[in-house]
């Protein structure tokens, strides 16, 4: 019987192993990195043990060091969580190897798995449907490079063009190799227009193997999943029974144990298995909400040796789960502290910050899952757009206007998704800002002066004898002028933090938060973020006509050009690794390389210069 678990991991999946262990009360261990010592998951273990150092590689990834901390907090079990070692052999053969209860499949079939090479041809041993693997002489395309360990997109690149074939090959075996130490990669046929459909399977040592239906994963963004839901609103029962049917077939083949996820693609009839997961899914929680189960609970029962007791459950409803991330409209990381973070509504939210918290450069930037469960997809479409648009989420830039965006979205609406959505809707543009949130934040920027004030502060703001001229807040992104006010509008609260205004018999409230240099607007419509611009700006440091900005912090992985070259325009100069993925910065036009102002393995902070590309044949 399990006492006390330790989770190998990190943010948002330590803290959903902790809630099930704390209800089923075993004591929980935490893990960290130096970068990771403030934080929520760090908080809420009963232990916590340090890993010193950031990278990865010297923390999370170090199985030594995990092992050590295990025997140090007296663990008598380890969850490994998602992503990090979650499907290494080698770490769960060493957990057990220390008298460890490992909370996972046996090392065996995590080996059969992780190798997709090796992979595929089990699964075709077993009946499944695999698309061919290609040798090195590709001749058609498009085909899709893929690291044969780990997953989440990572290691994974599109090729439509022979020239790009051996630098996107090269490419994904480094990102691969840095993200779960195995640098080997494999080219498949690229099945576009496919859905990606995946089923969750759950094992017992006694024989019983459930498939607890599928999730529609299809609307990514880099290879990686933004949206989820269960059940798949898009393939027919005769489809579903078949996924069903081959996850199961998967799972016997390789004497599996615990909770896993058989991936497919699915192009109308044709149905091609993916890969196979040895490990709980980030996109769990819909599965949770429809079949009425806790996923941690059973692996936790599981690995004690318990039997799953009578068939599977029976699904009821639908649950569509969004991932909120730290990233801008190009999908590039954003590092920082988060003012603050409250997410309302009938909604799960499993996250790994809350206000306070720094997400740094050196992890995953997911800030949360927010899962809406509904008796139909439509209401849960529905409770999932109310709580993201009242949700409010300061300090950084997210993805939540884009998770807006596709939730309402016609074709999502009617179930019409596949793994090229995003690509194929153009939802990256941020539209106007509501003139009203501009006014609002303008009069709430005016109360707080007011309430700042050391005399008289029962004068309206910006006073005069004698008005010749209107009263207007200039913010970087837009203006107003709050004084007088614009035609039809009045104005019925005015206070720092909370501005009402009527507009057509329609009152609209906006709530408002102050930070150092913006200023952050919240309504039932939305949220803008705003920046005051100051009266006399402050002189700023020039850059060079031609100079490439880092537009994240992150760690210069490769240069690939010297001072003298001649580059094309979308030529790699040099690639920056950040939140464990590569990141090409690539010439903005055709020119002469004036000057690199970096070198492999620095450190640079976003907006640092990083090379000088003078236009035409200087």
């Amino acid at each position: 019987m399990i006492t006390r678990l330790l989770v190998a991991n990190r943010g948002e999946i330590a803290r959903r192993v902790f809630r099930t262990c704390r209800s089923l009360g075993i004591e929980t261990v935490a893990v960290f990195s130096d970068a990771d010592a403030g934080s929520p998951h760090v908080a809420e273990a009963d232990f916590a043990v340090r890993l010193r150092g950031a990278k990865p590689a010297d923390t999370y990834l170090d199985i030594e060091r995990i092992v050590a901390a295990c025997q140090a907090a007296g663990a008598d079990a380890v969850h490994p969580g998602y992503g990090f070692l979650s499907e290494n052999a080698d770490f769960a053969q060493a957990v057990l190897d220390a008298g460890v209860v490992w909370v996972g499949p046996p090392p065996e079939s995590i080996a059969a798995m992780g190798s997709k090479i090796e992979a595929k041809r089990l699964m075709s041993e077993a009946g499944v449907p695999v698309l061919p693997s290609l040798s090195a002489a590709v001749t058609e395309f498009p085909v899709l490079v893929k690291a044969s360990a780990g997953g989440g997109g990572r290691g994974m690149r599109v090729v439509r063009d022979a020239g790009e074939l051996d630098r996107e090959i090269a490419s994904a075996r480094r990102e691969s190799e840095a993200a779960f130490g195995d640098g080997t990669v494999f080219v498949e046929p690229l099945l576009e227009g496919a859905r990606h459909v995946e089923v969750q399977v759950l094992a017992d040592r006694h024989g019983t193997v459930w498939a607890l239906g599928e999730r529609e994963c299809s609307i990514q963004r880099r290879h990686q999943k933004v949206v989820e839901e269960c059940p798949s609103p898009g393939i027919t029962q005769r489809i579903r029974d078949e996924l069903c049917a081959a996850a199961v077939r998967a799972a016997r083949k390789i004497g599996y144990v615990g909770a896993g996820t058989v991936e497919f693609l699915v192009k109308g009839d044709q149905v091609a298995f993916l890969e196979m997961n040895t490990r709980l899914q980030v996109e769990h929680p819909v599965t949770e909400l429809v079949y009425g189960v806790d996923l941690v609970r059973l692996q936790i029962e599981v690995a004690e040796g318990k039997a799953l007791s009578g068939s599977a459950p029976v699904p009821k409803g639908h649950a569509v789960e969004v991932r909120l991330y730290a990233e801008d409209g190009d999908y590039l990381p954003q590092t920082g502290t988060l003012r603050r973070f409250e997410v309302p509504g009938d909604v799960r939210v499993d996250s790994g910050v809350e206000a306070g918290s720094v997400v740094s450069p050196h992890y995953d930037a997911m800030l949360a899952k927010v899962v809406a469960h509904g008796s139909s997809r439509e209401e849960a479409v529905r409770k999932l757009t109310t709580a993201l648009r009242h949700a409010q989420i300061h300090g950084l830039t997210t993805n939540r206007d884009l998770l807006l965006k596709v939730l309402k979205n016609r074709d999502f609406r009617a179930g019409d998704t596949h793994t090229g959505f995003l690509d194929e809707h153009d939802l990256s543009g941020t539209g106007p800002i509501d003139e009203l949130a501009v006014l609002a934040a303008a009069l709430a920027q005016a109360a707080a002066n007011r309430a700042a004030a050391p005399v008289l502060r029962s004068l309206p703001s910006g006073w005069r004898n004698v008005r010749s001229q209107p009263l207007r807040a200039v913010f970087h992104e837009a203006e107003a002028v709050y004084q007088p006010l614009p035609d039809g509008i009045e104005l019925i609260t005015a206070e720092p933090s909370r501005i009402v205004l009527e507009r057509g018999g329609v009152r609209h409230a906006f709530e408002i938060a102050h930070y150092d240099g913006k200023v952050c607007v919240d309504s039932p419509s939305g949220s803008v973020e705003l920046t005051p611009a100051p009266r006399l700006p402050e002189p700023v440091e020039q850059v060079a006509p031609g100079s490439l900005l880092a537009p994240m912090p992150g760690s210069v992985l490769r240069v690939e050009v010297e001072p003298g070259d001649r580059v094309v325009k979308g030529q790699a100069v040099l690639v920056l690794e950040a939140m464990k993925m590569e990141h090409q910065i690539a010439a903005p036009a055709d020119g002469v390389v004036s000057g690199v102002h970096v070198e492999k393995g620095q450190q640079v902070e976003a907006g640092a210069v990083l090379a000088i590309i003078q236009e035409g044949n200087a």
